[in-house]
């Protein structure tokens, strides 16, 4: 005989069962990162490659790969950072098509928490803004990405130097 109380015991059950589960889960991310709005919907992410200083990354997951400039690299290249990998094609919003070479850079920070090694970037001519893509979010994945509050929160990263 069903006396009503079956019901309410499993929902406590599963409720427990939630809650405690959940500091597993909750331990997997271990780096809150803030991102900020630069207005125009893009949102920007500190980050360092190797031993230069610190920038501001544009956060783009549409970008395949993290985009840094021919500055940044050739300081890299300078001090043993980076080693070339491949040329690849690219291809502009406009359609035009040009060959970007790709380097694996060896050692990246995002905002001193988060520390990515051997991360491969499409190099861009000049001085053009750097993107944080997906070569370097997969590193650090599963994220999570909330505008409320403006954060990125990775699981995978190391936060001391191996």
């Amino acid at each position: 005989m069903n006396t009503g109380r079956d019901v309410p015991m499993k929902k406590v059950l599963l409720s427990v069962m939630c809650l405690l589960s959940l500091p597993v889960v909750a331990a997997q991310f271990n780096a809150v990162v803030p991102i900020h709005d630069k207005g125009a919907q893009t949102f920007y992410i500190k980050g360092q490659l190797g031993s230069l200083d610190a920038t501001e990354f544009m956060l783009d997951t549409g970008s395949g790969y993290l985009v840094i400039n021919q500055k940044s690299l050739a300081q890299l290249k300078q001090s043993g950072q980076a080693g070339y990998v491949k040329d690849i094609k690219g291809i502009l919003a406009n359609g035009d098509e040009f060959i970007v070479p790709v380097w694996k850079i060896s050692r990246m920070t995002i905002n001193d928490q988060c520390i990515l090694r051997d991360v491969e970037a499409a190099v861009f001519p000049g001085q053009t803004r750097q993107i944080l893509g997906l070569t370097a979010l997969k590193k650090a994945a599963p994220f999570i990405l909330s505008f409320d509050p403006p954060q990125i929160v990775f699981s995978h990263c190391n936060r001391t130097e191996s």
